[in-house]
């Protein structure tokens, strides 16, 4: 027994002898005492290191059995004795120098801001992050990204590793590119994709559909009646659309809304016939005659030859947008969308048949008034039912 641990002590001094000082090795970790760590340099050599040089800044052992570590000897007497002072930070700094040339993303922790931007720490290298780096939208408040930890690029690595720069920003651009690109093979016309509402104006809503890619939401692609884009949908709304059209030249893409709901002329054959009355809102005047909402998303013309005869002008006075009335069917047009109607005397029967119903609901409700016709259904916002649909399919 003392013969076996005299040969053990006599190849380790052995082994010992076969290390200088100062001289940087390689070695696998194997075991951890109370203040050491122990480490394998080679054939039975084992080596020591203090256990306070393998504890990250939170005082968390950052390597487990099996990791190889580099270091330097600093005792060869009684033992090889190892310390990563001075190693640990020529490697990280051959790491961020490689990182730099090789334009490949680094883990760092932002530690505090500082003037114009903030410290971040990578292992235990420092590097500053300029402000308008720190992320690809304007940063109000300088605190909310203290304390968490990103993937940078390093942008400046000068004077050995002293001056280091990095870029959050440039990471996530590059990200976004990357996404932008597989993106853009799922942007086909017929698509049906879920977007984020970024802008409303007066002619629609830009909507973000992944990957920094947006498309317009026009106005008159968001339903089938008439109405206003902020009726509809509001900054940040999350809603699904389709692609109606993709410009490759421009990458210019075009979404609809209306087109995921039921078309209200699909159901026009089997309600609206010649000779019907109904019960209508005129909703905009035009020199060749008045247009009428007869239900939502259902128009039909008035042209001005069927207001009688009269000076110029007269027939337009006499129904403004708004006006309420009672209207015939004189033609069905499907295949242009087009119902031709006419006024119908406010005295006669007919009339008042058709206006009958109009008390019972809200007041901008109409329904269908003849004996043999189905009820029309109500006039109400169609802003309500595009609404009542986001919320089922079209999630918010």
């Amino acid at each position: 027994m003392q013969e076996d641990d005299f040969a053990t002590m006599f190849e380790a001094s052995v082994k010992a002898r076969q290390f200088s000082r100062g001289q940087t090795i390689e070695g696998t970790i194997v075991g951890f005492g109370p203040k050491v760590a122990f480490v394998n340099v080679g054939g039975k050599g084992e080596a020591e290191i203090d256990l306070a040089e393998l504890k990250d800044a939170d005082g968390d052992v950052e390597v487990s059995v099996g990791d190889r570590i580099q270091a330097m000897v600093i005792s060869t007497g009684g033992g090889i004795v190892l310390s990563r002072k001075g190693v640990r930070n020529a490697a990280t700094q051959r790491e961020l120098e490689d990182a730099f040339r090789a334009g490949v993303a680094v883990e760092g922790k932002v530690v505090q801001a500082v003037k114009g931007g903030y410290e971040v720490r990578i292992a235990r290298e420092r590097a500053f992050c300029p402000l308008s780096q720190i992320d690809m939208a304007r940063t109000t408040d300088p605190a909310v990204h203290e304390g968490k930890t990103y993937a940078f690029r390093v942008i400046e690595y000068k004077d050995a590793g002293k001056n280091v720069v990095v870029s959050r920003r440039k990471h996530l651009e590059e990200q976004q590119r990357a996404s932008a690109a597989e993106m853009r093979k799922a942007i086909v016309p017929g698509a049906v994709l879920s977007g984020r509402v970024t802008s409303v104006l007066d002619f629609g809503a830009f909507v973000d559909l992944g990957g920094g890619i947006q498309g317009l939401l026009h106005v008159s692609e968001m339903s089938w009646s008439r109405v206003n884009p902020n009726e509809i949908v509001a900054p940040g709304d999350q809603i699904t659309v389709k692609v109606l059209r993709v410009d490759e030249a421009t990458h210019k893409i075009s979404l609809g809304l209306k087109q995921l709901l039921d078309d209200p002329w699909s159901t026009v054959p089997a309600r609206y016939s010649v000779g019907q009355v109904f019960a209508g809102r005129v909703t905009r005047v035009a020199e060749f005659g008045a247009f009428v909402e007869l239900e939502p998303g259902i128009e039909g013309l008035a042209h001005v030859s069927t207001f009688g005869p009269g000076r110029s002008g007269e027939w337009a006075a006499s129904v403004p947008p708004g006006t309420t009335g009672a209207f015939e069917i004189l033609s069905v047009d499907l295949a242009q969308k087009r119902i031709g109607i006419r006024l119908v005397d406010e005295g006669s029967s007919r009339a008042a048949e058709a206006m009958s119903t109009q008390d019972a609901i809200a007041p901008d409700a109409i329904d269908a008034a003849t004996p043999d016709a189905e009820p029309a259904p109500s006039m109400g916002s169609m802003a309500d039912k595009l609404r009542g649909a986001l919320k089922g399919p079209l999630t918010r």
